[in-house]
């Protein structure tokens, strides 16, 4: 393998390799990237005090680097600020597979698992980065339009960060997978796909006379895919406002 190969695929160990069915692994960056754009959601695990937790939030990727946020008071922010060794992960489900037989009933799905050392952003230029951020990462172009952040509002709000040191993508694409001699039996056996749609905009009831829907908006339109609408989200450039 070529160092350029090396450079793009997270390293793999006994933390992060995927151990059963390890031809659904993955390691590329593109891969493991492509499964973190395409979500807003992810689940970060770590312990305090022996106890472990499992905490939802909304999270974005700036390179090989993750970021969270959450109310200053939350536990997770309070032990991070020591720099806590966390997991975090991101799944989609893709389709319910229904087989011949209760075992081989399964479903397509991507997911990532993502190791690193999480630390509390301090630095006042990167926390304030992040506040644009958190909002122009899946609008892009919408804070130039925003009221500004109350000093307060920042200081109630905290943002975590981990580097991703290693990572690994699992992927299930393959439909229904029988036996061969089950394909013989007279059960009925199908795909369902899973898909998450954006339905039709609700305007704010109490929106001033005049303002309209702004083109920072446009890559979120009724009936598109929410994985297909914050991917492009990362590449879309769009006038401010």
């Amino acid at each position: 393998m070529s160092q350029v190969e090396i450079s793009n695929s997270y390293p793999t160990s006994a933390r992060n390799q995927v151990k059963r069915r390890h031809d659904r692994g993955f390691y590329d960056h593109a891969t493991v990237h492509r499964i973190l754009d395409s979500s807003m959601l992810c689940h970060v695990s770590y312990v305090i005090d022996g106890q472990p937790y499992c905490t939802p939030t909304f999270f974005w990727r700036e390179g090989t680097k993750l970021y969270w946020h959450g109310s200053s008071a939350s536990r997770m922010l309070r032990s991070q600020t020591r720099g806590e060794r966390v997991c975090l992960t991101v799944a989609h489900l893709d389709s319910l597979v229904l087989a011949r037989c209760g075992f081989n009933h399964s479903a397509d799905y991507r997911a990532v698992m993502a190791f690193g050392t999480a630390y509390l952003v301090t630095d006042p230029e990167e926390k304030e980065r992040a506040v644009i951020a958190m909002v122009d990462r899946f609008f892009p172009g919408r804070t130039a339009g925003l009221r500004q952040s109350t000093a307060q509002e920042i200081k109630a709000t905290s943002f975590i960060a981990m580097e991703i040191e290693e990572a690994s993508a699992k992927i299930r694409a393959k439909g229904v997978a029988d036996d061969d001699e089950d394909y013989e039996l007279p059960v009925y056996a199908e795909r369902i796909p899973v898909r998450t749609v954006l339905g039709a905009p609700e305007p704010c009831p109490r929106l001033l006379d005049g303002v309209s829907r702004p083109a920072t908006l446009d890559g979120y339109s009724e009936g598109r895919l929410l994985e297909d609408a914050l991917r492009d989200a990362y590449f879309v450039e769009y006038p401010n406002g």
